[in-house]
């Protein structure tokens, strides 16, 4: 899918807001019209807690399971009716900035997906101020590397992330999986209202318990990282799919838009997708619907075809979705 003005270059538009226009731009609840601010994180809250509640009482899990030594780095694995561990993973990393969220309130999707034969991991890691961006980075590639080798005949690894667990999940192109001795079967990154450059977040007060430095957010940038120093892709099967609600913010936006565009040239095989009238938490409430057009877009289709948990196809894609035809 092109994306308008993405390949010219200028001053990052951010280098010329205000201080008060940045902690707007870098706001989320600020930008949902069907709620107010404070009310849009209560619900989204609210709708992941019943959701958890609810997969926890009906289906089949292993919670807390350890993929590390540390405290906090726990995941929780909900599994589908029978037996066979040949099924496709999809794991989820949360938002919130990093500093905020919990896996015990993160399980929106494992009702509509455990349902369809997939097994859904839900994935905690330290954050801020206990957790730092590397840490935090680390504790991810570890559980992937739990899992591989946890569940090594898995049909494919599909690793999502949220606003600031988009970040996480993108950082994971950049893993040395050399060095942990295993290679997961990384088949899909679907990447929503994520943040890519972390530089603007120096200047708002989301920094404020993440104390980042300037050469912190550099190295933590998967967008200037895979422009500055290319990685080639090194999954041929893997697909990106990069989303950003219609009601997200302008800086949430061309983070989303200029981070496809950076995959392109890097001949990462990776689709983007604005969704119409959906903002940053919207996106996410809506996978505990099992008629969600994110959830039903590609379960359609026979498993054998699958590139992404939800069976999203990159051809499908390449044109805006239409919600009514859903």
């Amino acid at each position: 899918m092109d994306v308008p003005h993405a390949g010219r270059r200028g001053e990052a538009p951010w280098k010329k807001m205000s201080k008060e226009e940045l902690e707007t731009q870098y706001s989320p609840s600020r930008w949902v019209v069907r709620l107010g601010a404070e009310e849009a994180l209560r619900t989204y809250s609210q709708i992941g807690a019943q959701a958890t509640s609810q997969a926890r009482a009906t289906r089949r899990s292993l919670l807390h399971v350890p993929y590390g030594d540390g405290q906090g780095e726990k995941l929780d694995i909900y599994l589908p009716d029978g037996v066979s561990t040949a099924l496709p993973f999809f794991v989820f990393l949360h938002g919130g900035y990093w500093q905020s969220g919990s896996k015990d309130t993160s399980a929106f999707m494992v009702d509509p997906l455990t349902a369809q034969g997939v097994a859904v991991v839900i994935v905690a890691y330290d954050i801020a101020p206990v957790g730092t961006l590397d840490l935090m980075t680390e504790q991810v590639t570890q559980s992937l590397v739990f899992l591989q080798k946890q569940y090594p005949s898995n049909k494919g690894i599909y690793l999502c992330g949220h606003s600031a667990g988009a970040h996480l999940a993108a950082m994971m192109l950049l893993a040395n999986w050399t060095k942990h001795g295993v290679s997961p079967n990384l088949r899909g990154l679907f990447l929503v209202s994520g943040v890519y450059d972390l530089e603007p977040i120096l200047h708002t007060s989301q920094n404020d318990l993440l104390l980042l430095t300037l050469e912190d957010a550099q190295r933590n940038s998967p967008q200037l990282r895979l422009q500055t120093t290319p990685k080639s892709p090194s999954v041929p099967a893997l697909h990106i799919l990069v989303v950003v609600g219609q009601h997200d913010s302008p800086e949430f936006q061309r983070h989303s838009r200029e981070f496809f565009q950076v995959l392109c040239l890097g001949g990462w095989k990776a689709t983007f997708e604005e969704l119409p009238d959906m903002d940053h938490f919207a996106i996410i409430e809506n996978l505990s619907q099992t008629h969600y057009v994110l959830t039903q877009v590609g379960l359609h289709r026979p498993p054998a075809t699958w590139q992404l948990p939800f069976a999203v196809n990159p051809q499908v894609l390449s044109e805006p979705l239409n919600l009514e035809e859903r």
